[in-house]
């Protein structure tokens, strides 16, 4: 006789507009941008990835209405920034307010430092950093994929050896679930075989 006290695992259909949240659960960057001497801006990405090795590539998708949009397509440049939990309300702010009409850094609380080979600057507070040469960018419906290749990489040296130590406190890294929801990562897990 099956226990009646078992919950059963039903799975439901969900829209196809919450389709992209059962694989958005990566960690949130920072990207940084800039054209000449305008001021920098921040946009809050949860969709990015890396691409290959051999050469270094990552990807990052943005809106096309978005105005970092229009400062990667014409800089030809971006940083990817690593934040951490504790970030989450500068996450949602630079996430919520177009750089159009604020200045990110200053709202933020966030501090610009230049990059070694990119116009961009990196934000001081992140444990992470990928200076990134525009390579490619691909138009992808609503969204453009911008393939950026590595050119310098940065990280808290207390917080990396080969992958992130997220069981240290500042080195929780921060994923985005959907909308205003979000989960950390405190746990390393080794898996042997």
């Amino acid at each position: 006789m099956c226990d009646q006290n078992e919950e059963e695992e039903l799975k439901k259909e969900i829209p196809l507009s919450r389709a992209n949240r059962i694989i958005n659960h990566g960690p949130v960057v920072f990207v940084t941008s800039q054209v000449g001497e305008e001021r920098p801006n921040i946009v809050t990405v949860a969709w990015s990835m890396p691409v290959t090795q051999k050469p270094p590539l990552v990807a990052i998708s943005l809106g096309k209405s978005r105005y970092s949009h229009r400062l990667i397509s014409e800089g030809k440049a971006f940083v990817v920034n690593v934040p951490t939990s504790a970030m989450a309300p500068a996450i949602m702010f630079c996430g919520k307010v177009s750089g159009k009409a604020a200045d990110k850094f200053l709202e933020a609380r966030l501090t610009a430092v230049p990059a070694k080979e990119v116009v961009p600057p990196l934000i001081d507070e992140c444990i992470g950093h990928l200076e990134c040469q525009v390579e490619q960018c691909v138009d992808v419906g609503d969204h453009s994929l911008f393939i950026g290749r590595v050119v310098v990489a940065w990280v808290e040296e207390n917080l990396f050896d080969e992958t992130w130590k997220t069981d240290r406190e500042r080195g929780e890294g921060i994923h985005h679930l959907g909308g205003n929801v979000f989960s950390v990562s405190k746990e390393r897990l080794v898996v042997r075989v």
